[in-house]
């Protein structure tokens, strides 16, 4: 510890430490860097012992006279929680009292999810004129929305990662997780369109780079690229301008239980470690749970 750094300063640098020492999410570490330095902050050279959930009260009502939103509240406080827990694995703290602080209610209501018809008509039309890379880009609606897959899974496929032989696509996930995703003939079909256009791209530019996806220079797109791509073509298709990658995830899974497909199953192909958040992914009411319940276990029959 360093003449000036406080025990929770400390503290909180070494989780770090054992977050990147884990493979941890790099966006997690990076939230949980900002979130946990206002909180060490806040602390100042206040021992454990006194850190009690009235403290931690406190820090999140800063948060809210900072002009913090709920989401940003609760990811905070989700970042003390963890962090004590690994202090009590780690035996400073006998104690969480971050758990005796109600979490901010959130709002649940998702993006609404373009339905069938509207996807189909995206993808099966010319695409718009503001589509730049257009090969590239009905590509990457097709990849989106066909395999449910995340923008940072998608800007991260190489060429070596597709399987056309077996029609399927090696995703690396959150954590460093790996899963194969399939994808059906007309992800076949984009990739035949975009492949000898990106070799044109990338012998006109005398390079030669891994990344599947790229821009006209040649180099790997970039989430935000993706965002603001995906974006322009969904409002010149009549689409909402609420409408971003995500949505087309959330698109995916809705749209394969409207069509009967198993909720384990989704949960596998969306790389989700619990089913509850594919339950809250694909927009489920109690009704539909219950109609897959009746339709598919034996003993419901």
């Amino acid at each position: 510890m360093t003449k000036d750094q406080t025990i929770v300063a400390k503290a909180v640098a070494d989780f770090l430490r054992h977050l990147r020492e884990s493979n941890a999410s790099p966006h997690t570490i990076k939230a949980y860097s900002g979130d946990l330095a206002n909180f060490a902050s806040y602390a100042g050279s206040r021992p454990w012992k006194e850190i009690d959930h009235i403290v931690i009260r406190g820090f999140l009502s800063q948060l809210y006279e900072k002009g913090l939103g709920k989401t940003s509240v609760a990811r905070s406080l989700a970042a003390l929680r963890s962090l004590y827990r690994w202090l009590a694995r780690e035996g400073v703290v006998e104690q969480n009292p971050a758990k005796l602080v109600a979490t901010p209610k959130l709002s649940k209501k998702l993006p609404r999810v373009p339905t069938i018809e509207e996807m189909n008509s995206v993808l099966d039309g010319e695409m718009p004129d503001v589509a730049a890379f257009p090969e590239r880009d009905r590509l990457m609606l097709e990849l989106l929305y066909g395999c449910g897959i995340r923008n940072s899974e998608l800007i991260g496929i190489n060429l070596e990662d597709i399987r056309l032989s077996s029609e399927v696509i090696l995703i690396r996930g959150k954590g460093k997780k790996e899963r194969y995703v399939p994808f059906g003939g007309s992800a076949t079909n984009a990739l035949a369109f975009y492949l000898p256009v990106r070799r044109q791209v990338m012998a006109e530019k005398h390079k030669n780079a891994s990344a599947l996806l790229i821009n006209r220079r040649g180099g790997r797109l970039t989430t935000r690229s993706v965002g603001r791509i995906i974006k322009k073509i969904a409002v010149a298709k009549g689409l909402s301008p609420d409408v971003h990658p995500h949505t087309l995830r959330h698109a995916f899974g809705t749209h394969m239980l409207e069509e009967g497909a198993d909720l384990r199953a989704i949960q596998e192909l969306l790389g989700h470690e619990r089913l509850a958040t594919t339950q809250r992914y694909t927009q489920l009411s109690m009704k539909q749970v219950l109609q897959v319940y009746d339709q598919t276990h034996p003993r419901a029959k």
